[in-house]
């Protein structure tokens, strides 16, 4: 795995745009400009790819981490600004977020529902018995002594 390809999966992943990225690099005092940041994101096959260097990834590493937690005099939640990148992203046109998307009832429709139970068991003795799930014991690879 290349550098560019990390480079592309962390942008991807914190859904970062380039000039966050330029911020972000800024903060470790590392200049660089957007049609530079491009052509590291670009196919291989393309004229105008460069490689991304190591003292590139190394700079973004560096100033993601004071991005993302802050300084020692001046903390930030990691949560809390992953959470305002996912708000700084405007939505598509006709598209809606997962978190909007709730079908609200027409008018005259019920909005009670019962909940049904998964299956019915034909045999009461078969639903009696405990279920599967809380026989298993999880052994995260520690050997404990009991």
């Amino acid at each position: 795995m290349t550098n560019n390809d990390i480079f592309k999966k962390l942008r991807v992943a914190l859904m970062l745009r380039d000039d966050q990225i330029v911020e972000i690099l800024e903060l470790v005092d590392f200049r660089i400009s957007k049609s530079e940041l491009g052509a590291f994101f670009r196919d291989e096959k393309h004229e105008n790819y460069m490689e991304c260097g190591d003292q590139v990834l190394r700079n973004f590493l560096n100033g993601l981490v004071i991005h993302l937690r802050g300084t020692k005099e001046n903390p930030k939640n990691p949560k809390d600004v992953l959470a305002k990148h996912k708000a700084e992203i405007p939505a598509k046109e006709g598209a809606k977020e997962r978190t909007e998307f709730k079908a609200k009832p027409k008018e005259n429709q019920k909005t009670d529902f019962k909940k049904k139970p998964a299956f019915k068991s034909k045999d009461k003795k078969a639903a009696s018995k405990i279920q599967v799930v809380e026989k298993v014991q999880f052994k995260n690879g520690k050997n404990k002594k009991s």
